[in-house]
């Protein structure tokens, strides 16, 4: 019984370290209909990835929050991809929710979830950030509540600003929150 315990943590721990703080990673690449060729992190000064939903309730919650970010910052040199990586949200109702909302950017479509699994990307929504070197110096949540109101930490806009003024990022991790992905069947 022990034994089995120990493994289980051993395993949630490498799943969850697959791709860690320090990690490099020089295009993001998203296989999905209507993806740029790749985006190449040492094109801006910052790249963010962050994986989005049509259904989650968290993640719809952060619909302002995200066009705002979007908005603050590319302006200042950041890029952003926007992924949506839900095998059970088709194309079109990702198209059709992002002209809903009125986002000022494209989300794409992340089919077979390859970058989420490559990032080990497990919520909606959920944040990762590069330096120009492509070095990941973020990955968490965008802030800390669900409801705007309650905000006390903006850490992806602290993430960003420490980026762009040539800092360490404050806190280089934190624990997403949200929907859980919902990952495409994997043949063997």
């Amino acid at each position: 019984m022990r034994l089995s315990a120990v493994l289980l943590v051993f395993c949630s721990l490498l799943a969850a370290g697959e791709f860690p703080i320090g990690s490099r990673l020089a295009a993001v690449t998203v296989t999905g209909p209507g993806a740029p060729p790749a985006i190449q992190t040492s094109a801006a000064k910052a790249t963010a990835v962050v994986f989005v939903s049509v259904q989650c309730p968290v993640s719809n919650a952060y619909n302002g929050r995200l066009a705002s970010l979007y908005n603050d910052y590319v302006p200042q040199g950041v890029q952003f991809a926007f992924v949506n990586a839900n095998a059970t949200e088709s194309p079109s109702e990702v198209e059709a929710h992002e002209k809903r909302v009125g986002w000022p950017f494209q989300v794409v479509k992340d089919n077979g979830n390859t970058l989420a699994d490559k990032l080990g990307a497990e919520h909606t929504p959920e944040a990762f950030v590069f330096d120009q070197a492509g070095t990941l110096v973020y990955h968490g949540r965008v802030d800390d509540s669900m409801n705007e109101s309650g905000v006390k930490q903006r850490d992806l806009r602290a993430a960003l600003d420490a980026v762009l003024a040539g800092r360490p990022v404050p806190v280089a991790e934190t624990r997403a929150f949200g929907c859980s992905i919902k990952r495409a069947k994997q043949t063997p």
